[in-house]
Protein backbone atom coordinates (compact mmCIF):
# COMPACT_ATOMS: atom_id res chain seq x y z
CA UNK A 1 0.00 0.00 0.00
CA UNK A 2 1.38 2.94 -1.01
CA UNK A 3 0.99 6.80 -1.51
CA UNK A 4 1.17 6.05 -5.45
CA UNK A 5 -1.02 3.51 -5.75
CA UNK A 6 -3.45 4.83 -3.47
CA UNK A 7 -3.31 8.07 -5.38
CA UNK A 8 -3.69 6.31 -8.70
CA UNK A 9 -6.72 4.44 -7.79
CA UNK A 10 -8.61 7.30 -6.23
CA UNK A 11 -7.92 9.90 -8.98
CA UNK A 12 -6.29 7.86 -11.56
CA UNK A 13 -2.53 8.89 -11.06
CA UNK A 14 -0.08 8.93 -7.63
CA UNK A 15 1.38 11.06 -5.60
CA UNK A 16 5.48 11.42 -5.65
CA UNK A 17 8.96 11.33 -3.39
CA UNK A 18 11.79 13.48 -4.65
CA UNK A 19 15.09 13.92 -7.00
CA UNK A 20 18.63 14.03 -7.95
CA UNK A 21 21.24 12.01 -9.35
CA UNK A 22 24.66 10.06 -7.87
CA UNK A 23 28.29 8.01 -8.74
CA UNK A 24 33.05 5.44 -8.41
CA UNK A 25 36.29 4.50 -6.60
CA UNK A 26 39.69 6.65 -6.93
CA UNK A 27 40.10 5.41 -10.34
CA UNK A 28 37.25 6.18 -11.79
CA UNK A 29 37.61 9.77 -10.50
CA UNK A 30 40.79 10.24 -12.11
CA UNK A 31 39.88 8.57 -15.00
CA UNK A 32 37.00 11.59 -14.90
CA UNK A 33 39.15 14.41 -13.86
CA UNK A 34 41.73 13.43 -17.13
CA UNK A 35 39.30 12.93 -19.86
CA UNK A 36 40.46 9.25 -19.62
CA UNK A 37 38.17 6.75 -20.55
CA UNK A 38 36.67 5.14 -17.51
CA UNK A 39 37.53 2.03 -15.70
CA UNK A 40 34.42 0.05 -17.21
CA UNK A 41 34.50 -0.29 -21.12
CA UNK A 42 31.45 1.58 -22.28
CA UNK A 43 31.82 1.43 -26.18
CA UNK A 44 29.08 -1.38 -26.25
CA UNK A 45 27.13 0.35 -23.25
CA UNK A 46 26.84 3.83 -23.36
CA UNK A 47 26.47 6.35 -26.12
CA UNK A 48 30.31 8.14 -26.93
CA UNK A 49 29.07 11.63 -25.16
CA UNK A 50 26.17 12.84 -23.54
CA UNK A 51 22.80 12.98 -25.57
CA UNK A 52 21.29 16.31 -26.13
CA UNK A 53 17.59 16.03 -26.26
CA UNK A 54 16.16 19.23 -27.74
CA UNK A 55 12.51 20.19 -28.07
CA UNK A 56 12.03 19.04 -31.62
CA UNK A 57 13.78 15.52 -30.90
CA UNK A 58 10.73 12.83 -30.49
CA UNK A 59 12.06 12.10 -27.07
CA UNK A 60 12.24 15.39 -25.62
CA UNK A 61 8.11 14.89 -24.53
CA UNK A 62 8.99 12.03 -22.96
CA UNK A 63 11.97 12.89 -20.93
CA UNK A 64 10.04 16.30 -20.20
CA UNK A 65 7.18 14.44 -18.47
CA UNK A 66 8.91 11.97 -16.82
CA UNK A 67 7.61 14.22 -13.20
CA UNK A 68 5.13 12.33 -11.65
CA UNK A 69 3.61 15.40 -10.49
CA UNK A 70 1.41 16.70 -13.60
CA UNK A 71 1.33 19.80 -10.87
CA UNK A 72 4.52 20.82 -12.09
CA UNK A 73 5.79 21.53 -15.58
CA UNK A 74 9.02 23.20 -17.26
CA UNK A 75 10.52 23.84 -20.88
CA UNK A 76 14.15 23.29 -20.69
CA UNK A 77 16.40 24.43 -23.81
CA UNK A 78 17.17 20.40 -23.76
CA UNK A 79 17.57 17.28 -21.78
CA UNK A 80 20.90 16.16 -20.83
CA UNK A 81 21.33 12.16 -20.69
CA UNK A 82 23.93 10.97 -18.98
CA UNK A 83 25.74 7.39 -19.25
CA UNK A 84 28.78 7.82 -17.35
CA UNK A 85 30.32 10.36 -14.80
CA UNK A 86 32.74 12.04 -17.34
CA UNK A 87 29.46 12.84 -19.67
CA UNK A 88 27.73 14.71 -16.11
CA UNK A 89 30.89 16.45 -16.14
CA UNK A 90 31.10 17.95 -19.49
CA UNK A 91 27.10 18.42 -19.17
CA UNK A 92 27.70 20.52 -16.06
CA UNK A 93 30.92 22.60 -17.12
CA UNK A 94 28.09 23.94 -20.47
CA UNK A 95 25.92 24.94 -17.77
CA UNK A 96 28.31 27.21 -16.39
CA UNK A 97 29.78 28.22 -19.21
CA UNK A 98 26.10 28.91 -21.16
CA UNK A 99 24.95 30.60 -17.32
CA UNK A 100 22.07 28.00 -17.30
CA UNK A 101 20.41 27.13 -14.48
CA UNK A 102 20.29 23.66 -14.34
CA UNK A 103 18.29 20.84 -12.44
CA UNK A 104 19.01 16.82 -12.18
CA UNK A 105 16.40 13.99 -12.63
CA UNK A 106 16.77 10.40 -11.11
CA UNK A 107 13.19 9.09 -10.46
CA UNK A 108 11.06 12.02 -11.43
CA UNK A 109 9.55 11.99 -7.80
CA UNK A 110 9.88 15.89 -6.33
CA UNK A 111 6.92 17.06 -4.66
CA UNK A 112 7.86 20.32 -5.43
CA UNK A 113 9.09 22.25 -8.80
CA UNK A 114 12.84 21.60 -8.12
CA UNK A 115 13.03 19.96 -11.57
CA UNK A 116 9.84 21.01 -13.46
CA UNK A 117 9.98 24.93 -13.15
CA UNK A 118 10.29 27.35 -16.21
CA UNK A 119 13.46 28.60 -15.05
CA UNK A 120 15.75 25.89 -14.93
CA UNK A 121 16.57 25.52 -18.67
CA UNK A 122 19.08 22.39 -18.61
CA UNK A 123 18.48 18.71 -16.77
CA UNK A 124 20.38 16.65 -16.34
CA UNK A 125 18.82 13.13 -16.70
CA UNK A 126 19.97 9.87 -15.05
CA UNK A 127 17.95 7.64 -16.20
CA UNK A 128 21.03 5.55 -18.27
CA UNK A 129 23.37 5.04 -15.08
CA UNK A 130 21.49 2.12 -13.62
CA UNK A 131 24.93 -0.35 -12.68
CA UNK A 132 24.55 -2.05 -9.11
CA UNK A 133 27.65 -4.29 -8.30
CA UNK A 134 29.64 -5.34 -5.58
CA UNK A 135 33.01 -2.53 -6.01
CA UNK A 136 35.98 -5.10 -4.45
CA UNK A 137 38.00 -1.76 -4.64
CA UNK A 138 35.82 -0.10 -2.14
CA UNK A 139 34.31 -3.47 -0.12
CA UNK A 140 31.13 -2.37 -1.11
CA UNK A 141 27.77 -2.12 -3.34
CA UNK A 142 27.96 0.17 -5.81
CA UNK A 143 24.68 1.80 -6.75
CA UNK A 144 24.03 4.43 -9.68
CA UNK A 145 21.58 6.80 -9.30
CA UNK A 146 19.26 6.02 -12.52
CA UNK A 147 17.85 3.17 -10.28
CA UNK A 148 14.67 2.88 -9.12
CA UNK A 149 13.99 0.88 -5.73
CA UNK A 150 12.42 -1.41 -7.17
CA UNK A 151 15.52 -1.90 -9.59
CA UNK A 152 17.96 -2.15 -6.19
CA UNK A 153 15.54 -4.35 -4.07
CA UNK A 154 15.51 -7.26 -6.92
CA UNK A 155 19.21 -6.82 -8.19
CA UNK A 156 20.60 -6.94 -4.45
CA UNK A 157 18.44 -9.82 -3.34
CA UNK A 158 18.94 -12.12 -6.30
CA UNK A 159 22.79 -11.32 -6.52
CA UNK A 160 23.79 -11.25 -2.69
CA UNK A 161 20.27 -12.11 -0.44
CA UNK A 162 21.03 -8.56 0.68
CA UNK A 163 18.87 -4.93 0.36
CA UNK A 164 18.93 -1.79 1.61
CA UNK A 165 16.07 -0.47 4.03
CA UNK A 166 14.12 1.96 1.64
CA UNK A 167 11.05 3.04 0.75
CA UNK A 168 7.80 1.54 -0.39
CA UNK A 169 7.38 3.55 -4.00
CA UNK A 170 9.32 1.36 -6.51
CA UNK A 171 9.44 3.76 -8.90
CA UNK A 172 11.58 5.96 -6.74
CA UNK A 173 14.97 6.97 -7.93
CA UNK A 174 17.70 6.14 -5.52
CA UNK A 175 19.55 9.45 -6.63
CA UNK A 176 17.45 11.51 -4.29
CA UNK A 177 15.70 8.88 -1.92
CA UNK A 178 19.16 8.14 -0.21
CA UNK A 179 20.79 11.44 0.34
CA UNK A 180 17.44 12.62 1.36
CA UNK A 181 18.06 9.99 4.13
CA UNK A 182 15.68 7.36 2.91
CA UNK A 183 13.33 5.19 4.68
CA UNK A 184 11.09 2.40 4.42
CA UNK A 185 9.25 -0.71 6.15
CA UNK A 186 12.46 -1.78 7.38
CA UNK A 187 13.75 0.82 9.19
CA UNK A 188 12.64 0.12 12.70
CA UNK A 189 14.10 -2.87 12.24
CA UNK A 190 17.48 -2.02 10.31
CA UNK A 191 17.94 1.96 10.35
CA UNK A 192 17.26 4.86 7.90
CA UNK A 193 18.64 4.38 4.29
CA UNK A 194 21.91 6.95 5.04
CA UNK A 195 22.85 5.15 7.92
CA UNK A 196 24.41 2.58 5.04
CA UNK A 197 26.28 5.08 2.83
CA UNK A 198 30.04 4.22 3.15
CA UNK A 199 30.55 6.49 -0.28
CA UNK A 200 29.59 9.02 -2.67
CA UNK A 201 30.78 10.33 -5.78
CA UNK A 202 29.93 13.77 -6.61
CA UNK A 203 30.31 16.14 -9.66
CA UNK A 204 31.06 19.89 -7.95
CA UNK A 205 31.55 23.05 -9.60
CA UNK A 206 34.79 25.01 -8.04
CA UNK A 207 34.55 29.34 -8.09
CA UNK A 208 36.25 28.98 -11.34
CA UNK A 209 33.33 27.36 -12.58
CA UNK A 210 35.27 24.12 -13.18
CA UNK A 211 33.31 20.65 -12.76
CA UNK A 212 35.59 18.29 -10.98
CA UNK A 213 34.94 14.74 -9.43
CA UNK A 214 35.32 14.27 -5.71
CA UNK A 215 34.88 10.70 -3.97
CA UNK A 216 33.69 11.44 -0.38
CA UNK A 217 33.34 8.24 2.27
CA UNK A 218 32.97 8.17 5.68
CA UNK A 219 36.05 7.54 6.72
CA UNK A 220 36.97 10.11 9.30
CA UNK A 221 40.49 11.02 7.63
CA UNK A 222 39.22 11.52 4.92
CA UNK A 223 39.71 15.12 3.55
CA UNK A 224 36.03 14.82 1.93
CA UNK A 225 34.37 13.67 4.62
CA UNK A 226 32.52 16.73 5.03
CA UNK A 227 30.99 16.55 1.99
CA UNK A 228 29.77 12.57 2.28
CA UNK A 229 27.93 13.70 5.48
CA UNK A 230 26.08 16.18 3.50
CA UNK A 231 24.72 13.57 1.85
CA UNK A 232 23.40 11.21 4.67
CA UNK A 233 20.25 13.49 4.75
CA UNK A 234 21.48 16.97 3.08
CA UNK A 235 18.54 16.52 0.17
CA UNK A 236 19.11 16.46 -3.28
CA UNK A 237 20.01 19.58 -5.83
CA UNK A 238 22.60 21.09 -3.24
CA UNK A 239 25.90 20.32 -3.25
CA UNK A 240 26.13 18.54 -7.15
CA UNK A 241 25.33 15.90 -8.76
CA UNK A 242 25.64 12.67 -7.48
CA UNK A 243 27.20 9.54 -9.72
CA UNK A 244 27.67 6.76 -7.76
CA UNK A 245 26.87 5.75 -4.45
CA UNK A 246 28.83 2.90 -2.22
CA UNK A 247 26.26 1.07 0.59
CA UNK A 248 28.22 -1.25 3.28
CA UNK A 249 27.27 -1.69 6.45
CA UNK A 250 28.95 0.84 9.40
CA UNK A 251 30.79 -2.24 10.57
CA UNK A 252 33.82 -4.10 9.93
CA UNK A 253 32.32 -7.59 8.70
CA UNK A 254 35.40 -8.61 6.08
CA UNK A 255 35.45 -8.92 2.61
CA UNK A 256 32.28 -11.32 1.79
CA UNK A 257 29.32 -9.26 -0.41
CA UNK A 258 26.88 -11.30 1.68
CA UNK A 259 27.65 -9.75 5.06
CA UNK A 260 28.27 -6.03 3.90
CA UNK A 261 24.59 -5.12 3.37
CA UNK A 262 21.67 -6.23 5.99
CA UNK A 263 19.44 -9.30 4.30
CA UNK A 264 15.56 -8.93 4.27
CA UNK A 265 13.12 -10.96 6.27
CA UNK A 266 12.36 -14.25 4.14
CA UNK A 267 9.40 -13.93 3.93
CA UNK A 268 6.76 -11.11 6.03
CA UNK A 269 3.06 -11.95 7.41
CA UNK A 270 0.96 -9.13 6.07
CA UNK A 271 -2.56 -8.04 7.09
CA UNK A 272 -4.45 -5.27 6.61
CA UNK A 273 -7.51 -3.79 9.40
CA UNK A 274 -10.18 -1.22 7.68
CA UNK A 275 -12.59 0.93 9.19
CA UNK A 276 -15.69 2.36 8.10
CA UNK A 277 -16.11 5.75 8.29
CA UNK A 278 -19.91 5.65 8.54
CA UNK A 279 -19.37 3.82 12.15
CA UNK A 280 -16.56 6.67 13.40
CA UNK A 281 -17.61 9.05 15.34
CA UNK A 282 -15.31 11.67 16.92
CA UNK A 283 -15.09 9.76 19.84
CA UNK A 284 -14.32 6.67 18.52
CA UNK A 285 -11.87 8.55 15.92
CA UNK A 286 -10.29 10.20 18.92
CA UNK A 287 -9.37 6.70 20.87
CA UNK A 288 -7.92 5.12 17.53
CA UNK A 289 -5.61 7.65 17.32
CA UNK A 290 -4.31 7.67 20.50
CA UNK A 291 -4.70 4.03 20.51
CA UNK A 292 -2.27 4.07 17.57
CA UNK A 293 0.15 6.83 18.53
CA UNK A 294 0.49 5.15 22.48
CA UNK A 295 1.15 1.79 20.85
CA UNK A 296 4.47 3.33 18.91
CA UNK A 297 4.81 5.52 22.37
CA UNK A 298 5.62 2.03 23.91
CA UNK A 299 6.89 0.48 21.09
CA UNK A 300 9.50 2.38 19.13
CA UNK A 301 12.66 1.79 21.65
CA UNK A 302 15.82 0.28 19.53
CA UNK A 303 15.25 -3.22 21.68
CA UNK A 304 11.76 -3.15 21.44
CA UNK A 305 10.91 -6.57 19.92
CA UNK A 306 8.31 -5.11 17.86
CA UNK A 307 11.22 -3.46 15.22
CA UNK A 308 10.21 -6.02 12.88
CA UNK A 309 6.66 -4.64 12.62
CA UNK A 310 5.74 -1.58 10.44
CA UNK A 311 1.98 -0.02 9.85
CA UNK A 312 1.12 3.13 8.74
CA UNK A 313 -2.74 4.08 9.51
CA UNK A 314 -4.12 5.70 6.52
CA UNK A 315 -7.14 8.11 7.13
CA UNK A 316 -8.50 8.99 3.55
CA UNK A 317 -11.94 10.48 2.27
CA UNK A 318 -13.81 8.20 0.33
CA UNK A 319 -13.37 7.72 -3.04
CA UNK A 320 -13.80 5.52 -6.08
CA UNK A 321 -11.36 2.55 -6.27
CA UNK A 322 -10.09 2.83 -2.45
CA UNK A 323 -13.29 0.55 -1.13
CA UNK A 324 -15.87 1.69 0.78
CA UNK A 325 -14.20 3.84 3.91
CA UNK A 326 -10.86 4.92 2.47
CA UNK A 327 -9.63 4.24 5.75
CA UNK A 328 -6.97 1.62 7.03
CA UNK A 329 -3.91 0.27 8.34
CA UNK A 330 -1.76 -2.25 6.57
CA UNK A 331 0.59 -3.98 8.63
CA UNK A 332 3.88 -6.53 7.95
CA UNK A 333 5.97 -8.21 10.73
CA UNK A 334 9.31 -10.04 9.97
CA UNK A 335 7.57 -13.50 9.42
CA UNK A 336 10.71 -15.28 10.63
CA UNK A 337 10.27 -14.28 14.07
CA UNK A 338 8.71 -17.87 15.58
CA UNK A 339 6.67 -15.11 17.42
CA UNK A 340 5.32 -12.91 14.79
CA UNK A 341 1.73 -14.15 14.50
CA UNK A 342 1.28 -13.07 18.61
CA UNK A 343 2.97 -9.73 17.76
CA UNK A 344 0.51 -8.58 14.85
CA UNK A 345 -2.54 -9.73 16.63
CA UNK A 346 -1.36 -7.76 19.62
CA UNK A 347 -0.42 -4.80 17.62
CA UNK A 348 -4.36 -5.00 15.87
CA UNK A 349 -5.41 -5.66 19.74
CA UNK A 350 -4.38 -2.25 20.64
CA UNK A 351 -4.97 -0.18 18.28
CA UNK A 352 -8.70 -1.02 17.59
CA UNK A 353 -9.71 -1.38 21.33
CA UNK A 354 -12.98 -0.13 21.46
CA UNK A 355 -13.50 0.85 18.27
CA UNK A 356 -16.46 0.35 15.69
CA UNK A 357 -17.03 -1.24 12.06
CA UNK A 358 -13.51 -3.16 12.13
CA UNK A 359 -12.03 -5.56 9.78
CA UNK A 360 -8.75 -7.60 9.87
CA UNK A 361 -8.53 -9.64 6.65
CA UNK A 362 -6.99 -13.04 7.40
CA UNK A 363 -2.93 -12.77 7.51
CA UNK A 364 -1.56 -14.04 4.64
CA UNK A 365 2.58 -14.87 4.19
CA UNK A 366 4.29 -13.28 1.15
CA UNK A 367 7.92 -13.55 0.16
CA UNK A 368 10.13 -10.67 0.48
CA UNK A 369 10.34 -9.81 -3.34
CA UNK A 370 7.15 -10.61 -3.83
CA UNK A 371 6.13 -8.15 -1.44
CA UNK A 372 7.60 -5.26 -2.89
CA UNK A 373 5.52 -2.38 -4.84
CA UNK A 374 5.43 -1.58 -8.14
CA UNK A 375 6.64 1.21 -10.36
CA UNK A 376 3.49 3.29 -10.00
CA UNK A 377 2.17 5.82 -12.45
CA UNK A 378 2.15 9.53 -12.91
CA UNK A 379 -0.06 11.55 -10.80
CA UNK A 380 -2.60 14.44 -11.58
CA UNK A 381 -1.83 17.02 -9.37
CA UNK A 382 -0.98 16.78 -5.81
CA UNK A 383 0.22 18.34 -2.93
CA UNK A 384 2.13 16.49 0.36
CA UNK A 385 3.06 18.64 3.38
CA UNK A 386 4.88 16.42 6.38
CA UNK A 387 6.26 16.24 10.18
CA UNK A 388 7.97 13.61 12.84
CA UNK A 389 5.93 12.97 15.69
CA UNK A 390 7.95 12.06 18.91
CA UNK A 391 4.63 11.65 20.80
CA UNK A 392 1.40 10.75 19.77
CA UNK A 393 -0.84 13.92 18.27
CA UNK A 394 -2.41 15.60 21.15
CA UNK A 395 -5.45 15.89 21.18
CA UNK A 396 -6.04 19.13 20.10
CA UNK A 397 -3.86 17.83 16.76
CA UNK A 398 -6.36 14.55 16.91
CA UNK A 399 -9.44 16.78 16.63
CA UNK A 400 -8.10 18.87 13.80
CA UNK A 401 -7.29 16.01 11.86
CA UNK A 402 -11.01 14.58 12.26
CA UNK A 403 -12.46 18.03 11.99
CA UNK A 404 -10.73 18.74 8.10
CA UNK A 405 -11.19 14.84 7.37
CA UNK A 406 -14.91 15.39 7.93
CA UNK A 407 -15.31 18.39 6.29
CA UNK A 408 -13.99 17.48 2.32
CA UNK A 409 -16.92 18.41 -0.03
CA UNK A 410 -15.21 19.02 -3.78
CA UNK A 411 -12.34 17.36 -2.17
CA UNK A 412 -11.02 14.47 -4.81
CA UNK A 413 -8.65 13.09 -2.44
CA UNK A 414 -7.32 13.48 1.09
CA UNK A 415 -5.25 12.09 3.55
CA UNK A 416 -3.69 11.93 6.48
CA UNK A 417 -1.01 9.04 6.90
CA UNK A 418 0.51 7.82 10.51
CA UNK A 419 3.53 5.83 9.00
CA UNK A 420 5.50 3.70 11.68
CA UNK A 421 9.23 4.81 12.24
CA UNK A 422 11.70 4.78 15.48
CA UNK A 423 13.00 1.74 16.34
CA UNK A 424 16.58 1.00 14.90
CA UNK A 425 16.70 4.80 13.05
CA UNK A 426 16.84 6.32 16.90
CA UNK A 427 20.52 4.56 17.46
CA UNK A 428 22.52 6.90 15.83
CA UNK A 429 23.29 10.08 17.13
CA UNK A 430 21.58 13.48 15.57
CA UNK A 431 25.11 15.07 14.49
CA UNK A 432 26.29 11.58 13.37
CA UNK A 433 24.33 12.51 9.68
CA UNK A 434 23.13 15.15 8.34
CA UNK A 435 19.41 13.35 9.08
CA UNK A 436 18.88 15.11 12.15
CA UNK A 437 15.51 13.26 13.76
CA UNK A 438 16.59 10.87 15.78
CA UNK A 439 14.09 10.13 18.25
CA UNK A 440 10.99 10.31 16.41
CA UNK A 441 8.48 7.01 16.55
CA UNK A 442 5.97 8.51 13.36
CA UNK A 443 6.00 10.36 10.39
CA UNK A 444 2.92 12.20 9.37
CA UNK A 445 2.27 12.69 5.98
CA UNK A 446 -0.99 15.23 4.71
CA UNK A 447 -1.42 14.49 0.66
CA UNK A 448 -4.37 16.30 -1.28
CA UNK A 449 -4.96 15.30 -4.98
CA UNK A 450 -6.79 16.61 -7.86
CA UNK A 451 -8.01 15.32 -11.47
CA UNK A 452 -8.84 18.63 -13.01
CA UNK A 453 -6.32 21.24 -12.85
CA UNK A 454 -9.06 24.17 -12.28
CA UNK A 455 -9.47 22.37 -9.21
CA UNK A 456 -6.13 22.67 -7.87
CA UNK A 457 -6.61 26.04 -5.67
CA UNK A 458 -9.84 24.47 -3.24
CA UNK A 459 -7.30 21.23 -3.26
CA UNK A 460 -4.84 23.33 -1.83
CA UNK A 461 -6.63 25.75 0.66
CA UNK A 462 -8.15 22.46 2.07
CA UNK A 463 -4.18 21.04 3.05
CA UNK A 464 -3.37 23.85 3.62
CA UNK A 465 -6.48 24.73 6.26
CA UNK A 466 -5.31 21.18 7.63
CA UNK A 467 -1.81 21.38 8.39
CA UNK A 468 -2.15 24.97 9.92
CA UNK A 469 -4.80 23.17 12.43
CA UNK A 470 -2.81 20.82 13.28
CA UNK A 471 0.13 22.84 14.20
CA UNK A 472 -2.28 25.68 15.40
CA UNK A 473 0.08 26.20 19.11
CA UNK A 474 3.18 26.18 16.98
CA UNK A 475 3.10 28.39 14.50
CA UNK A 476 1.00 26.16 11.60
CA UNK A 477 4.06 24.48 11.03
CA UNK A 478 5.62 20.63 13.23
CA UNK A 479 8.50 23.10 15.66
CA UNK A 480 10.86 20.62 16.93
CA UNK A 481 9.30 20.35 21.11
CA UNK A 482 8.04 17.21 23.15
CA UNK A 483 5.12 16.10 20.23
CA UNK A 484 6.61 17.47 16.92
CA UNK A 485 10.17 17.18 15.36
CA UNK A 486 10.17 19.17 12.01
CA UNK A 487 9.92 17.59 8.81
CA UNK A 488 11.57 15.36 6.17
CA UNK A 489 13.40 17.05 3.43
CA UNK A 490 12.38 13.89 1.05
CA UNK A 491 8.95 15.18 1.57
CA UNK A 492 9.79 18.77 0.72
CA UNK A 493 7.69 21.61 1.17
CA UNK A 494 7.82 25.01 0.05
CA UNK A 495 5.21 26.56 2.17
CA UNK A 496 7.36 26.12 4.67
CA UNK A 497 9.58 29.12 3.65
CA UNK A 498 6.37 30.88 2.72
CA UNK A 499 6.09 33.46 6.29
CA UNK A 500 2.42 33.87 5.29
CA UNK A 501 2.24 29.64 5.66
CA UNK A 502 4.77 29.47 8.34
CA UNK A 503 4.01 31.74 11.32
CA UNK A 504 6.41 30.58 13.85
CA UNK A 505 9.09 33.04 13.87
CA UNK A 506 11.38 29.55 13.02
CA UNK A 507 13.17 29.34 9.74
CA UNK A 508 12.23 26.45 7.14
CA UNK A 509 15.90 24.84 7.32
CA UNK A 510 15.59 24.60 11.06
CA UNK A 511 12.56 22.65 10.66
CA UNK A 512 14.24 19.93 8.09
CA UNK A 513 17.83 20.42 9.60
CA UNK A 514 17.52 21.70 13.00
CA UNK A 515 21.04 21.96 14.37
CA UNK A 516 22.88 20.22 11.45
CA UNK A 517 21.59 23.47 9.21
CA UNK A 518 25.16 25.60 9.77
CA UNK A 519 27.18 22.69 9.04
CA UNK A 520 25.48 22.06 5.53
CA UNK A 521 26.01 25.89 4.70
CA UNK A 522 30.02 25.41 5.00
CA UNK A 523 30.05 22.43 3.01
CA UNK A 524 27.97 24.36 0.44
CA UNK A 525 30.10 27.18 0.55
CA UNK A 526 33.31 24.58 0.58
CA UNK A 527 32.01 22.56 -2.85
CA UNK A 528 29.11 24.45 -4.51
CA UNK A 529 30.55 28.38 -3.86
CA UNK A 530 29.06 29.53 -6.82
CA UNK A 531 25.53 28.43 -5.72
CA UNK A 532 25.13 26.89 -8.90
CA UNK A 533 22.97 23.85 -7.67
CA UNK A 534 20.04 25.39 -6.37
CA UNK A 535 16.20 25.01 -6.03
CA UNK A 536 13.26 26.55 -3.38
CA UNK A 537 14.65 24.84 -0.05
CA UNK A 538 18.19 24.32 -1.14
CA UNK A 539 21.06 25.28 1.38
CA UNK A 540 21.77 28.54 1.61
CA UNK A 541 25.60 29.32 0.76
Amino acid sequence: MNRRKLLGASIAGSAAAMVTGGTGADAAQADAASGRPEQRDERCLQPAGPVKVTPDDPRYLNLNLRGANSRFSGKPDYIQLVGSTKHVVDAVEKTVRDGKRVAVRSGGHCFEDFVDNPDVKVIIDMSLLTEIAYDPSMNAFLIEPGNTLSDVYEKLYMGWNVTIPGGVCGGVGVGGHICGGGYGPLSRQLGSVVDYLYAVEVVVVDGNGKARVIVATRERDDPHHDLWWAHTGGGGGNFGVVTKYWMRVPEQVGRDPERLLPKPPATLLMSTVTFDWEGMTKAAFSRLLRNHGEWYEQNSAPDSPYTGLWSQLMIGNKVPGMGESGFMMPIQVDNTRPDARRLLDAHIEAVIDGIPSVEVSEPIEERWLASSPGRGGKAPGSKTKAGYLRKRLTDQQIEAVYENMTHMDGIDYGAVWLIGYGGKVNTVDPATTALPQRDAILKVNYITGWANPRNEARHLQWVRKLYADVYAETGGVPVPNDINDGAYINYPDSDLADPQQNTSGVPWHDLYYKENYPRLRRVKAAYDPRNHFHHALSIRP
